[in-house]
């Protein structure tokens, strides 16, 4: 879909549909949500216009968070949900999606600093039998963490919104996960591409699990949370709902008459996401975690500079361990997206911590291809 189905959404009144029925309530409440504070930098003024007006058809609520040396700013638009129209919560939990990804990361880092995990090791050696004998190239730890290992992706809910809906209280377990994954074959000998896929860290999770015997939730809050002082994040694992204060999440889907309705998608069971994505923090977690991270207060040198390498014999390779890299303007950007129905996030900062910019979006469509118009302008601004 191009353009996001923007034009026909903004062009149609928002509206709430609760659950799968076809009911629909007023979407917004009275009072309007306030406007975020502006600051008086110029990318602190522009941030504060780029999420100004939400909700819309987009985004029904903003949270960014910019730090560095050009100073801090943080703001928040929109509203916690369309039913109350209560103003966006600056601190409010929501499903962080990917970005779960750079924990797991520096949590396998951890261990090959403890040495614990060899970097170069089969992942056979951790947990044998785990790969068939369609696996004739080893799978390295290094392999699963830069997404260079072939490995295919494993069993899902459906490939549309409405099969994935369906199953949204069901479980689907990382291990059957990985089982329907490796019993596809490899797409390519371990090293010779880049690809990135979900499957990769939800084998690391098992990995974690194994060598320390200890579940993947209690092992990441105590090996990177923690330390971090990521207080207010934690793995849901089976349980659909967000704890504490948090924002609705929505999704938009087209009606056969040509409008669009609003689904609430907020309760969702993401245990096949697992280590590679159902992670629910903050902003100001994420932010915590950005910079004990770059400041090499969770993860010590060498296996730090993991992080901040993409593999030097793949053209065109941007993935490193649990992180993307990005240039702009002859600065490099190291980040993470992130997304589930109804929430798009985003972390990135410099190595030098520099700059550092954290958003979530309440995104009525986040699983799009195309990119969400409010995130765009956040970048836009925190580039200034």
């Amino acid at each position: 879909m191009h353009a996001r189905r923007r034009t026909a959404l903004l062009a149609v009144s928002l509206v709430l549909a609760l659950g799968a029925g076809p009911l629909a309530a007023p979407a917004f409440a009275s009072p309007a949500p306030r406007a975020p504070v502006c600051g008086t930098a110029p990318s602190h003024r522009a941030l504060c216009e780029a999420i100004g007006g939400l909700p819309d058809a987009t985004t029904t609520a903003a949270l960014v968070r910019l730090g560095g040396t050009g100073g801090s700013w943080q703001g928040s638009s929109g509203v916690r949900d369309l039913v109350s129209g209560r103003a966006a919560d600056p601190d409010a939990r929501f499903r962080a999606g990917s970005t779960t990804k750079v924990v797991t990361a520096a949590a396998v880092l951890r261990l090959a600093a403890q040495g614990e995990v060899d970097l170069d090791a089969s992942i056979e050696r951790y947990l044998p039998g785990l790969l068939g004998p369609e696996f004739t190239t080893p799978v390295t730890v290094r392999n699963l963490l830069n997404h260079t290992s072939g490995i295919q992706p494993g069993a899902g809910w459906g490939n549309t919104f409405e099969e994935q809906y369906a199953h949204r209280h069901d479980t689907l377990t990382p291990q059957r996960v990985v089982e329907s994954a490796v019993a596809k074959g490899p797409a390519f000998d371990a090293g010779e591409q880049q690809q990135y896929l979900n499957i990769n860290y939800t084998i690391l999770g098992l990995l974690i699990e194994k060598v320390t015997g200890r579940s993947y939730a209690s092992e990441a809050t105590r090996l990177v949370l923690r330390p971090a002082g990521m207080r207010h994040t934690y793995f849901p694992g089976t349980d659909p709902r967000i704890r504490g204060p948090h924002h609705r999440g929505y999704q938009a889907v087209p009606r056969p008459d040509g409008t669009t309705r609003l689904v609430d998608v907020t309760e969702w069971n993401v245990a096949d996401r697992w280590a590679a994505g159902d992670m629910i923090s903050t902003t100001a977690d994420l932010e915590r975690l950005v910079t004990a991270l770059f400041g090499g207060r969770i993860v010590p040198e060498p296996q730090l500079r993991e992080m901040f390498t993409v593999p030097a014999t793949i053209d065109g390779a941007a993935y490193s361990a649990g992180l993307t890299r990005l240039e702009f303007q002859g600065t490099v950007y190291w980040g993470k997206s992130g997304a589930r129905p109804g929430y798009s996030t985003a972390i990135a900062a410099t190595e030098d911590l520099g700059f550092t910019l954290v958003y979530s979006l309440s995104d009525t469509d986040a699983k799009d291809t195309a990119s969400n118009p409010v995130a765009e302008r956040i970048k836009a601004a925190a580039l200034k």
